[in-house]
């Protein structure tokens, strides 16, 4: 019996290197979305967000890169968004750590945003106390910014 206990422990240490080894290690790279003017949509992200913008290693005229943190990035690639449905559940979520900043600039900018429960121009603060709101952006990208870091 204790030959067939080490044989099946052997077996179930074997499978769990196997399986750690094979495991890609994943981590978020970069999120991409089609924007029908590629100036317009650069603009908000660069001077309304305030992402940096990075070099575009692709070079392609079509396409800007902005950061999003370290090793993070947001890729807008002008197309025909014609066919591209938004719904607020479908979101890019943002934190921030001055959040009411946020807002001062959303408001300067006259860009409508929303509690997620869709009451303009205030926020939300969920169970957990971080306060939260949805705007979109020119394209109708809807994008989530709480206020989670200022709680880090």
């Amino acid at each position: 019996m204790s030959d067939m206990l080490l044989l099946l422990f052997c077996f179930s240490v074997t499978m769990v290197a196997l399986a750690a080894a094979k495991a890609p290690g994943l981590t978020f790279d970069h999120y991409s979305i089609t924007v029908e003017d590629l100036d317009i949509s650069a603009a908000f992200y660069g001077e309304v967000l305030s992402l940096p913008e990075i070099e575009n290693k692709t070079q392609k005229e079509t396409i800007r890169w902005f950061s999003m943190g370290p090793q993070m990035e947001l890729h807008l690639i002008e197309g025909n968004t014609e066919k591209i449905h938004m719904i607020q559940r479908i979101h890019l979520a943002l934190k921030t750590s001055d959040l009411d900043s946020l807002l001062e600039n959303l408001e300067a900018n006259d860009i409508y945003y929303a509690s997620a429960y869709g009451k303009p121009n205030t926020y939300n603060t969920r169970p957990d106390g971080v306060r939260q709101i949805y705007f979109q952006d020119p394209d109708g990208y809807w994008i989530e910014v709480n206020d989670v870091a200022a709680q880090q």
